[in-house]
């Protein structure tokens, strides 16, 4: 038994460790190309360590095109959907699990149903309304409807809520608080955890979007940090400017990164939570 065990774990072990090969070659792959120069890109067999770096790039990059001001748009689309949605997602997940109003399930599975709507299905009605009241680019169509909430996570903080004693709260009514009260003193710091890793998950999701900006978003002062790199890869790759696509590329995956390095504990505490409350 301990010799099939050992063998198991070692077969786990290198079909793991192969995967991992795979999923960071294209991101050391990217950096690498990022310092070389232009000619070295196409050299065979590939040269997977550059010699010299070549780091110019980078300074480079924000000379070619409005990558500041893609940054500046995409942290105040990502930053004010997730702070303000959470909350209300929060709020509607509250409501769901622990009040009692008429209508609750049905409006509740109505809500889940929308999941199940492919969004080029309403891309071009979502479109028209936009344009009718003026709001083509501007960044108010990647802002407005993600503040009303997120309908993943008032799915998620529901099935999480479901674990708390409605008890604690006929209790707390009992000694008089208010329902934002409750929500406000002991529903939130009891599913903080589960909302730090949904909203982590959500800004990620928010920060790499793109097909939505790139149906409403038209002047470059105006894009954000995904169209930048897109029209750079339009603009570039046409004169096999490589390595200056990869380099912007690059800037836009450091801020992701510190994100995951920093709050990844939460994001596999929220895959754990959702395996166990699910």
């Amino acid at each position: 038994m301990a010799i099939r065990r050992r063998t198991v774990n070692i077969v786990i072990f290198a079909l793991l460790l192969l995967g991992a090969v795979f999923m960071i070659a294209p991101l050391l792959w990217m950096f690498t190309t990022s310092v070389k120069d232009r000619l070295d890109v196409f050299a065979l067999p590939p040269k997977w360590i550059p010699n010299p770096f070549h780091f110019e790039k980078y300074r480079e990059i924000w000379e070619k095109g409005p990558l500041l001001s893609g940054i500046k748009n995409s942290f105040i689309v990502a930053i004010s959907v997730t702070v303000v949605g959470t909350l209300t997602s929060s709020l509607a997940a509250f409501a769901f699990s622990k009040l009692r109003f008429r209508f609750r399930d049905p409006i509740f599975l109505l809500l889940i149903a929308t999941l199940m709507i492919p969004y080029p299905s309403i891309m071009i009605p979502q479109f028209m309304m936009f344009s009718k009241i003026g709001w083509v680019d501007t960044l108010l169509p990647l802002i407005v409807p993600g503040l009303f909430g997120n309908v993943v996570m008032i799915f998620f903080l529901k099935q999480y809520l479901s674990s708390i004693p409605i008890a604690l709260i006929e209790a707390a009514k009992i000694d008089g608080s208010s329902y934002f009260g409750i929500y406000s003193r002991i529903i939130f710091p009891l599913i903080k955890p589960a909302v730090a890793a949904q909203l982590i998950l959500w800004f990620m999701a928010i920060w790499n979007d793109f097909l939505a900006p790139v149906i409403y978003l038209n002047s470059p002062e105006k894009m954000t940090l995904q169209l930048v790199i897109n029209n750079y890869n339009a603009t570039y790759a046409i004169q096999t400017d490589y390595p200056l696509i990869m380099a912007a590329s690059v800037v836009s995956l450091v801020p992701m990164l510190v994100v995951f390095l920093i709050f990844q504990r939460q994001i596999i505490e929220s895959v754990a939570i959702s395996g166990v409350k699910g």
